[in-house]
């Protein structure tokens, strides 16, 4: 009689947990089944409180993580969610109602708001094993490869985008931008115009094709294509400055001065590089109009920010004497007329006399004699060609070599070149073996004190 008792509750107890299992089998995925039904409806609420309870039974039950890492995401719980994403990856069981490359792409995408790109790398190389033909992976992929300054593998993955995709603007312009950077004009240019063909308001790649424009001395081109790239709110500052420099190139100060003010009234930062070139820039070719005074307040600008910004130390350094000497700063700032009336009478303050006076370079050209002395009053007076310029660099050997020529052309046997700044070192070296004779700044200076005004 006992042992019948002991085997009907065998029997009994077994019955039993077959009947728990078989309940648990049904439930779970019942469950499930609501709490995604629950998640299209969009009651997060009851999808995190349901996959709560089942993780607490079932704590690799992966998609119950799945799901409330969904739910999360509903509720714009991003932190939340990946770590329950993490979840999911790390049981890596995809057999059961997973989408995996749904799963991916959604983990790769929070991967990258909270700044992991090693890890939505990982994934994305992940999904293009999976679905190799699909482009926007190798274009993802190719994004992270080339923030992390890996040219040579972004240019791998967005060339496959580019050849499963054709269609796509913006995967041309990443291959023009790095083909840009390895100094590949022909193809960049290519590849920049075929992003603009599939999509006409992509203003960054104008910007680029103006550089590529520039730098083939295409300067009409370039400005066009600046002028498109200034609808891009943050290209337009370099868009303009770019314009300036063209224009700068052109030998048009006037527009170039237009187009550095205009980049400096829309800037919001006023320390940013961009505007720090503006000002230097619009300095230079303030510079060139002879308005100096403006052109070393904007020079002034750039120290005080960056003192160590291009040669802006320098250049205010060479104009110093503009704010105490008077004759120099006339010198430098005076208009076509005045600045020949000072040439004539540096001429007789050397001891010349004049001929003829002209424009050369931005300066003057005089041809002279020498003034009638003494007993050699009647003696044939030498000719004299001198060159007055205003150049704020120094001027370099080629300057003076011409000049040289230009004498020997005209038969004039001896010359004189001055400037306001100074002369360099291979400049002097061939002046001293020619009959020419090169005043700097500091002699020009004694000289103008010597004359009336």
């Amino acid at each position: 009689m006992p042992s019948i008792v002991i085997l009907i509750l065998v029997i009994g107890a077994a019955v039993a947990g077959l009947t728990l299992f078989l309940l648990k089998s049904f439930i779970a995925p019942k469950r499930i089944t609501n709490m995604k039904e629950a998640l299209k409806q969009g009651k997060s609420s009851l999808v995190i409180r349901g996959a709560k309870q089942l993780i607490a039974k079932e704590p690799r039950n992966a998609e119950a993580h799945y799901l409330l890492g969904k739910a999360y995401l509903k509720d714009k719980k991003t932190e939340l969610a990946l770590m329950e994403m993490k979840t999911v990856n790390q049981i890596g069981n995809f057999d059961t109602g997973i989408p995996e490359t749904t799963f991916r792409k959604e983990i790769a995408e929070l991967y990258l708001r909270y700044g992991q790109s090693e890890e939505a790398l990982k994934e994305y190389i992940i999904l293009i094993k999976k679905e190799p033909k699909v482009a926007e992976h190798y274009f993802n992929a190719g994004k992270l490869f080339e923030e992390r300054n890996k040219a040579a593998n972004a240019f791998k993955y967005f060339k496959k985008a580019a050849e499963l995709n054709p269609n796509h603007a913006e995967t041309h312009f990443r291959l023009g931008l790095i083909l840009y950077r390895s100094k590949k004009p022909v193809e960049a240019k290519s590849e920049l115009e075929k992003s603009l063909k599939l999509n006409p308001s992509h203003y960054k790649a104008y910007y680029y094709l103006g550089k590529l424009q520039k730098e083939g001395n295409d300067y009409t081109g370039a400005l066009l294509s600046y002028e498109k790239a200034q609808k891009d709110p943050e290209f337009k500052p370099k868009a303009l400055i770019e314009r300036g420099t063209c224009y700068m190139n052109m030998q048009n100060p006037d527009k170039a001065t237009v187009e550095f003010e205009r980049a400096i009234r829309v800037s919001t930062d006023e320390s940013s590089t961009d505007i720090l070139y503006a000002h230097y820039f619009l300095g230079l070719a303030l510079e060139k109009l002879r308005r100096m005074d403006e052109a070393i307040e904007h020079w002034e600008k750039v120290y005080s920010k960056k003192p160590a910004f291009r040669d802006v130390a320098e250049k205010l350094s060479q104009y110093q004497e503009l704010r105490t000497d008077d004759r120099i700063k006339d010198y430098l700032t005076a208009g076509k007329e005045e600045f020949t009336d000072i040439c004539k009478k540096l001429t007789g303050a050397m001891g010349y006399t004049l001929r003829d006076i002209g424009d050369t370079n931005g300066g003057c050209k005089v041809t002279a004699t020498e003034s009638e002395s003494g007993k050699w009053r009647n003696a044939r007076k030498m000719p004299v060609q001198i060159y007055f310029l205003r150049m704020p660099e120094n001027v370099e050997d080629a300057i003076v070599r011409k000049m040289h020529d230009e004498m020997r052309q005209n038969s004039v046997p001896r010359g004189v070149v001055v400037n306001s700044a100074g002369f360099s070192r291979s400049a002097r070296e061939f002046a001293e073996t020619r009959p020419v004779d090169l005043i700097d700044k500091e002699k020009l200076q004694s000289l103008l004190k010597q004359i009336d005004w």
